[in-house]
């Protein structure tokens, strides 16, 4: 018998992309991955045959969240600091495999909640397939990332991985938790970002180096550096959201008003006004995206003019000192690595965020 989701109504799994697509984020990556260039080569290969493993009626639709990568940060992190510390192994590339099957199926559901149409240049799962069929692609590539840890990886480092994933999604359920709340103080939204972005760049770098059998003093020196570019890399996603263009971001922006995340620009706004400009403010922020009026009789801000008053108030200018902050931070925890090409090329990574970031087009006008 003919089930209810025939073939008229069944979603059809996209092939894969013949060639995946780039992202102009002002992030080259190509430009500093000379010492790991042979082994990203591997990598790549090896996360595109991660889609064999499932059930053959759902392979397509793995090729196609697999192959519309973008810059592999995460894993090229990992292989540079394998480089780093004696030298890229087997499991160094396991360790990048997993990492951004992990990264992967973060995007996945954030495209989901966001509502995002499209991302790296294609259209998002969630567009193509709609919210049922991407949640369980995204539950998925967590799962295989934690199969292939439980036979590639001691416990104590499968643990550590495992635990990260769970970091970063109470990041994120602590994210929606507070969307639209006007509370939502510094420090909160500094732990969440620790938790939701900047773990899954310290994990890689750390592990890289305990697979090495680096000492601790090294490895931690690692953790702080990838820690340190995960703050900065979420600050300047904030600053790409309010200030990029899509054509060049290549995916949907200006979602995080209105989903009601309050990222740092608007908070540094929050605390730099009062009175009645500060609840117009909140009642903006409020209604940011929704159509919706105030409902106090207060004339609305749009979007484009409350970038115009975070810039007037100084609150740009905060926002890219925080990231600059970070970048410093990470720069300055590679000091203990020994001198090497690959530590050169960990060190490039904070100034090419630093470069994206005095890129973004609505950025040059206002700062």
């Amino acid at each position: 018998m003919e089930s209810r989701l025939d073939h008229a109504t069944r979603p059809e799994p996209a092939p894969l992309p013949p060639t995946p697509p780039t992202t102009q984020t002002g992030l080259p990556l190509n430009s500093f991955a000379g010492p790991i260039a042979s082994y990203l080569e591997q990598l790549d290969a090896r996360v595109l045959a991660q889609a064999s493993e499932f059930d053959p009626e759902i392979v397509s639709y793995l090729d196609y969240v697999l192959g519309c990568h973008g810059k592999r940060l995460r894993p090229t992190l990992a292989l540079l600091s394998g480089a780093a510390t004696g030298g890229v192994t087997e499991r160094h590339l396991d360790l990048g495999v997993v990492v951004e099957m992990i990264h992967l199926a973060t995007l996945v559901h954030d495209d989901i909640m966001d509502g995002a149409t499209q991302r790296r240049k294609q259209p998002t799962a969630a567009h193509r397939w709609g919210a049922e069929i991407s949640v369980l692609l995204g539950d998925c590539l967590f799962s295989r990332a934690l199969q292939i840890c439980s036979t590639r990886f001691t416990q104590d480092i499968s643990r550590d991985i495992s635990a990260a994933v769970c970091e970063v999604c109470s990041g994120e359920i602590l994210q929606t938790q507070r969307r639209f709340d006007l509370n939502l103080g510094l420090d909160a939204y500094l732990r969440i970002i620790r938790m939701k972005t900047a773990e899954l760049f310290r994990i890689p770098c750390e592990l890289a180096g305990r697979l090495n059998g680096a000492s601790d003093e090294i490895c931690q020196a690692l953790g702080r550096y990838g820690e340190a570019l995960g703050m900065a890399y979420q600050v300047y996603d904030d600053c790409l959201d309010l200030l990029g263009a899509e054509e060049t971001a290549g995916k949907t922006l200006g979602t995080d008003l209105e989903r009601g995340k309050l990222t740092l620009p608007f908070l540094y706004l929050l605390e730099t006004i009062s009175g009645e400009e500060h609840e117009r403010l909140c009642e903006a922020l409020l209604h940011a995206g929704s159509g919706s009026g105030n409902g106090n009789g207060l004339p609305k801000w749009s979007a484009a003019e409350l970038v115009s008053i975070a810039t007037e108030r100084g609150a740009i200018r905060r926002t890219l000192d925080t990231l600059q902050d970070n970048l410093t931070r990470a720069e300055e925890a590679l000091a203990l690595l020994p001198p090497s090409p690959a530590r050169e090329s960990l060190a490039a990574i904070p100034a090419s965020v630093a470069r994206a970031v005095s890129e973004l087009p609505g950025l040059k006008s206002r700062v």
